[in-house]
């Protein structure tokens, strides 16, 4: 298994993917998804989105690498600007229309339209601790593994990218957790080297009561877990925990997605979560064709892909 070679497409289209799969099973229930477990794209019938269509997760992130290729660095009035164009326009999108914006990320978005200042919009509150920053922060790893950036500054980089829709600290430590782990992927670790990795870093700079949040994954082995113990809600920390048990259980790219796409609740970011984790370490050659195939707009992300490599590297 050779991960040095497309690690950027492995990454972003295993997001994509990932997201595509879980989005028309997000909300459903568990129980109903495991007597009929979904194996396939299949059209997304309550907002009338065909087989293959990512979701907001995916739009979000696009637009962000988006600025970066116009801006050559994490410029973030532009990216709100893209963010924007999203809502208003429809870019970034599967099919021409915006869908399944999220309340906190909109909330931001609105805010900065009204003039607040980027790094100022993020919601502040314990109960906006929801999947808008992580669902969209993989490009924040991929740069900080290609710039071989030092903790403090993947740290900052880190928060200041999710402040912008989330800022509470429960967020921003989630996000962090998320990109150590897949630099460590990217590095060629396996996954449990990089999961050590994560649970030795240097915290202090977080509370305690943030760091208690994510004692599951932090002081513990969370894939031990027995499944009815693992959450699948909105909330990041269950989305964290579901994504890390899925990918350490999983012993390849199509079973950690059928997994996160059947695990119920929030399935299309942990499939986008999973999917960037499994893309990585599996290699986008290890994305079954016929997903890739059903894939909307396919051609359209390869190219930000190469784009946003060539940026970054330049």
């Amino acid at each position: 298994m050779n991960r040095q070679n497309n690690q950027y497409l492995g990454a972003i289209i295993g997001h994509a993917v990932g997201d595509a799969m879980g989005f028309p099973t997000e909300f459903s229930k568990r129980e109903e998804l495991l007597k009929n477990p979904v194996i396939e794209m299949i059209d997304s019938l309550d907002v009338g989105q065909p087989a293959g269509s990512w979701s907001d997760d995916t739009a979000m992130e696009i637009a962000t690498i988006d600025s970066f290729i116009q801006k050559k660095c994490f410029d973030y009035k532009d990216i709100m600007d893209k963010w924007v164009k999203w809502i208003s326009k429809s870019e970034y999108t599967p099919t021409g229309v915006a869908f399944d914006i999220g309340r906190t990320c909109l909330k931001a978005i609105k805010k900065y339209c009204n003039g607040t200042a980027p790094l100022q919009c993020g919601a502040t509150s314990m109960n906006e601790n929801g999947n808008g920053s992580l669902m969209r922060i993989l490009p924040v790893a991929l740069y900080a593994y290609s710039k071989n950036l030092d903790d403090i500054s993947i740290r900052k980089l880190t928060n200041e990218v999710s402040s912008l829709t989330h800022a509470h600290e429960v967020s921003r430590l989630g996000c962090y957790i998320y990109v150590q782990f897949i630099i460590n992927l990217l590095k060629g670790k396996t996954k449990e080297e990089a999961y050590k990795h994560i649970q030795d870093l240097d915290y202090r700079s977080f509370t305690i009561d943030s760091i208690n949040q994510y004692t599951r994954i932090l002081n513990e082995q969370i894939e031990v877990q027995i499944l009815e113990n693992i959450k699948s809600t909105g909330y990041i920390v269950d989305t964290l925990e579901s994504a890390m048990w899925i990918f350490m259980n999983a012993q390849h790219y199509k079973e950690a997605i059928i997994a996160s796409t059947n695990i119920g609740g929030d399935t299309d970011t942990i499939g986008s979560i999973v999917g960037s984790m499994a893309g990585i370490y599996y290699g986008f050659e290890s994305i079954p064709f016929n997903w890739l195939d059903k894939l909307q707009r396919k051609d359209y992300l390869i190219d930000f892909v190469d784009r946003f490599e060539k940026s970054v590297n330049e």
